[in-house]
Formats: C-alpha cells, sequence, structure tokens
C-alpha cells in the first residue's frame, strides 16, 4: 500500500487527476477504476474521482497484484504501416476488434499483434504483459 500526503501545489485538484501527478505509473483511467473498487482511500474514507483534493489530505493507493493474461497468438495480416523495437505502427482495418473480451476471444488486433512481436509486449494497466496460450 502506498501512502501519500497531498501538499499545497495540489489543493484543489481533482482526486483522480492529483494522484497521476503523485504517481506517474498509474493511469487516470486505472486511477479512476482502483477508486470506484475502493482502492484508493482519502484521509481513510472512500471518495469520488472528483473530489478535491486539500493540502494535508493523506491518500492511500492499494494496487491489486498484476495478473497474467492468457491471449492466442493468431495469424491475423494487417497493414503495418511503421516497426521497429520499441513501437509498432498499424492500419486498423474498419470493424476489427481491438481487445479480446466476452463475445469476442479470438481474432482481435491483440491476437494480431501479439504474433507479430513474439512475447516482446511489455505491460500496462494492472496486467503483466500477455502470455501465449496453447
Amino acid at each position: 500500500m502506498s501512502d501519500y500526503v497531498i501538499e499545497k501545489n495540489l489543493s484543489g485538484t481533482r482526486l483522480d487527476k492529483s494522484i497521476t501527478m503523485i504517481d506517474n505509473d498509474i493511469s487516470r483511467v486505472a486511477v479512476q477504476r482502483l477508486i470506484d473498487e475502493g482502492n484508493i482511500l482519502v484521509n481513510g474514507k472512500k471518495s469520488k474521482a472528483s473530489y478535491k483534493v486539500q493540502e494535508g489530505d493523506r491518500i492511500y493507493i492499494e494496487k491489486p497484484k498484476a495478473k497474467e493474461t492468457c491471449l492466442k497468438a493468431e495469424d491475423i495480416p494487417i497493414d503495418i504501416l511503421y516497426e521497429d523495437e520499441d513501437i509498432i505502427v498499424v492500419n486498423k482495418p474498419k470493424g476489427m476488434v481491438v481487445h479480446p473480451a466476452n463475445g469476442n476471444p479470438d481474432g482481435t488486433l491483440v491476437n494480431a499483434i501479439m504474433n507479430i512481436c513474439k512475447g516482446s509486449l511489455s505491460g500496462i494497466g494492472g496486467e503483466i504483459r500477455p502470455r501465449y496460450c496453447t
């Protein structure tokens, strides 16, 4: 659990925005999810993302352990505009689902990218990099 005290320069800032300014390893979307799940407390109590923090407020952040994501790499042809060791730019086909989800477990852009990157993807948003499943 992380513990922060709000300083004067952040006083009056929304809770979700202030946390991203304090901890740049967490996105605003992830912060909002953590707030909704009760994993971020202000002075020991649940607060809304829109709460305006005050100097001296104590913020407690409980980041859940990263979870493994199991996805199948699929040989789906996609238009690669640029690729180097750090970045890949693709022209996503219209109508192609980006992330696997209920109702779309495969055939997504992520499945195609996993095939192209061959295990070199990094993790984001509380998830360990996707691992290949058999």
